[in-house]
């Protein structure tokens, strides 16, 4: 069995979020704040709290943004494909490896 520990994404890490390939705010992640995204179809909630981002509440039908659950590395989405939302953790630092066994 295989364990990885990894740490959240670090200074200098920034939520982007982006409908219909435009970015349309950027947060940073050592900031706790909720807003809400409202577009043509819809919203959603986005909560970043602890060093994490999450949509936490969406008027879609399949609330997979929902389940996505919060993401805190380099590299990590959030999809809303009803809402043409993408969230995604840019900058800070690669995602690390605290420590990992066997």
């Amino acid at each position: 069995m295989l364990y990885l520990f990894l740490r959240p994404g670090g200074e200098g890490a920034w939520v982007a979020v982006e409908r219909d390939g435009a970015e349309i705010a950027l947060y940073p992640l050592s900031e706790e704040r909720t807003v809400t995204l409202e577009g043509e179809n819809g919203y959603n909630v986005l909560t970043i709290a602890e060093g994490a981002a999450a949509v936490t509440e969406a008027d879609c039908g399949d609330h997979t943004c929902v389940r996505t659950g919060a993401i805190s590395r380099q590299g990590e989405t959030i999809v809303c494909l009803p809402h043409h939302l993408i969230i995604r953790v840019v900058g800070g630092e690669a995602p690390p490896v605290d420590a990992a066994t066997q």
